[in-house]
């Protein structure tokens, strides 16, 4: 769902491009603790004096210097901890996400960010009797100072990229989950983020912690306006997978054409630790994405599932990397993309096998389907072995839908709209399959949108 018009909601301090003065601001606004600061300015510097990535699709378009780094809603209830709470221009897009009948229904808890703030945000009580810590990130500055020492841009250090500094430099709100020892949530827990500004940067930051023996799932779905202006998402995820620990990360990103997603994902997977990433990815003019499972101990493992689908002049750069660090570790990655109307599908898959990760195994497929004759879909793999012991198997392929299995279900009344819309479903269950029942459903009518136009 593009949701496609803006809500209309009140900014005030808008101030387009990066200074100091800006992250300073920023982090006035967010009530941050010194220490925070100091990382912020000192992520600036980085950003300062890192060159733009020449590897990557073209970003010349991006102007920075035209870019809202920060914008404050002038009547939005911040952190309202009740629906009733929640202004009624920003209900009605949450009414059209489903967002508050699914969470009467299934979910232990949600929360919501409209460009620098949070608007939303409930967690059921049984939860918090047992220690659990779901806050907006900039609270949880304020209240979890240590534990935020702890894990803040460690797994993906400010010097990562240019676009890791400027997310750490400019970052507001975002998730900070935090889940004790030997603790197992078995509801989904879920954000949402919107973009609502006109050549708006959005930088939420995600940090989900798992003690010892935990699980959980976590969802986040985003979405943006057309507007025919480029906008920035450069958003920052650090999952942390603590042993015998498990770990579902569920991303749906659905953003507009005139959104440049260039975004940063890692898991750090201790011992018999477990990570599942699920994303999606659609229709932003330029998204640049490769989640990274670093598999640090004994028998860690990772399964990364992903779609995407994008039509007129969109680039989607994106893949998986895994490093295997220890011993019998295992990751899978499947991913499945379409191409339609001159689209561009470059999937990158990095994967590392130290010298010290003895008997591990790898797997990797790749499946593009093009719709017609002028988009491409690409496969780009680095596979580096250090360890003969070790197991890599690697597949790829690409090509159009099958006339015969459309034949076949036209024979049967089906017109071919239809009969597209069903050998595409088909080919993506293997991925949304794997979301919540309603997630699933939602991902299906948004493809059969799509392949009508």
């Amino acid at each position: 769902m593009n949701l496609d018009s803006s809500d209309d909601i009140i900014y005030e301090n808008l101030k387009p491009g990066l200074s100091e003065e800006v992250v300073r601001q920023i982090s006035t606004s967010n009530n941050d603790p010194l220490w925070m600061l100091d990382i912020r300015l000192k992520a600036l510097e980085v950003f300062n004096s890192k060159s733009m990535p020449s590897w990557w699709p073209d970003l010349s378009r991006l102007k920075l210097d035209e870019i809202f780094f920060f914008a404050k809603p002038k009547d939005t209830s911040r952190n309202a901890a009740s629906w009733e709470d929640v202004p009624e221009s920003i209900k009605e897009t949450f009414d059209k996400l489903w967002i508050p009948e699914t969470e009467k229904k299934m979910l232990a808890w949600v929360g919501a960010q409209y460009d620098s703030e949070v608007v939303y945000h409930s967690l059921k009580k049984e939860l918090t009797d047992v220690w659990v810590i779901f806050e907006d990130m900039s609270i949880a500055c304020q209240n979890h100072e240590e534990l935020l020492k702890k894990y803040f841009m460690k797994a993906v250090p400010i010097t990562d990229h240019k676009f890791a500094s400027l997310h750490a430099a400019v970052w507001s709100w975002g998730t900070f989950l935090y889940i004790p020892k030997w603790l197992k949530i078995e509801e989904p827990l879920q954000a949402y983020f919107r973009m609502n500004v006109k050549a708006w940067g959005q930088f939420e930051h995600t940090i989900i912690a798992l003690e010892d023996e935990a699980e959980a799932h976590y969802i986040e779905w985003c979405s943006a306006p057309k507007y025919w202006t480029l906008s920035l998402h450069a958003w920052c995820v650090e999952l942390y997978v603590g042993s015998k620990s498990k770990l579902r990360y569920s991303s749906v990103e659905n953003w507009s054409a005139d959104t440049y997603n260039l975004n940063t994902k890692r898991a750090i997977v201790e011992e018999s630790g477990h990570i599942d990433w699920v994303g999606g990815n659609m229709w932003a003019g330029i998204t640049m994405l490769y989640p990274c499972s670093v598999l640090k101990w004994n028998n860690s493992s990772a399964n990364h599932l992903w779609i995407a689908f994008a039509n007129n002049w969109q680039i989607i750069d994106a893949g998986a990397k895994v490093i295997h660090i220890w011993e019998n570790t295992t990751s899978k990655v499947v991913s499945k993309s379409i191409s339609k109307w001159w689209w561009k599908s470059i999937y990158r898959w990095y994967l590392e096998i130290k010298k010290s990760a003895h008997n591990s195994t790898a797997s990797i497929e790749c499946d593009g389907l093009i719709i017609d004759t002028d988009s491409s879909s690409d496969t780009i793999p680095y596979i580096s072995v250090e360890d003969p012991s070790s197991t890599v198997a690697h597949e790829a392929s690409a090509g159009k839908i099958n006339e015969e299995h459309l034949f076949y279900l036209q024979s049967r009344g089906i017109g071919r709209k239809e009969a597209e819309t069903m050998v595409v479903n088909w080919f993506l269950s293997p991925i949304i399959k794997e979301l919540p029942l309603e997630y699933a459903a939602e991902m299906n009518v948004i493809i059969g949108m799509e392949l009508e136009k």
